[in-house]
């Protein structure tokens, strides 16, 4: 069950180190530097993935507009980020999934199906999807909502291998080829890529 609050990449990472030394100057002119999570990518119109977003990225994230986001780690959320998404009016659904190494990987199933559900209620976008690094449990929720958009299996593992690297997971792509999205497909499905 997911606790509710109401309240609201690694390219991009190097730029941010590399445009650092241009920092003081841009605060001098007042201009923001907006500085996205580790692994941060548009999924689709309206949702968003990434690793675990800290105060340098509070302003990029205030600049998308979120309703909702999505944690998917099992750890209390930090108290900084608690009041990010107070101050902006963003919901918070976190769903506690452990983060296990191969070969002990039990990912749950039930879990996954209800990020989904928040996931799929456009009344929750723009939503931020994210766990530790942005790449195993938050690519099998991703791909589990491409299986819902009808992407072949192999571009879902494309996908996620785009984001996992070298940590990519057998185990985790095994889970997304074996979940069942029946009782998901008469979810209401209407944001960009779900209306084809």
């Amino acid at each position: 069950m997911p606790m509710k609050l109401d309240a609201p990449n690694g390219g991009a990472a190097a730029a941010a180190v590399a445009a650092n030394g241009a920092e003081g100057e841009r605060e001098r002119d007042g201009d923001e530097l907006f500085v996205p999570p580790l692994n941060f990518a548009m999924v689709d119109g309206g949702l968003f993935r990434s690793g675990f977003p800290d105060g340098a990225n509070f302003s990029f994230l205030q600049s998308l507009g979120l309703r909702s986001v999505i944690c998917l780690c099992p750890e209390p959320y930090p108290e900084a980020n608690s009041e990010f998404l107070a101050a902006n009016g963003i919901r918070l659904f976190q769903f506690g999934i452990e983060n296990c190494k191969e070969p002990f990987i039990n990912i749950p199933d039930e879990a996954i199906r209800e990020a989904l559900k928040v996931l799929l209620d456009v009344r929750n976008h723009p939503v931020l999807i994210h766990c530790k690094r942005g790449k195993h449990r938050t690519g099998c929720l991703a791909g589990c909502l491409r299986k819902l958009q009808r992407w072949c299996l192999s571009s879902i593992f494309d996908e996620y291998q785009r984001f996992a690297g070298t940590k990519a997971r057998v185990s985790d792509q095994r889970f997304i080829e074996l979940f069942d999205i029946s009782s998901l497909k008469h979810s209401p499905m209407s944001f960009s890529c779900l209306k084809r």
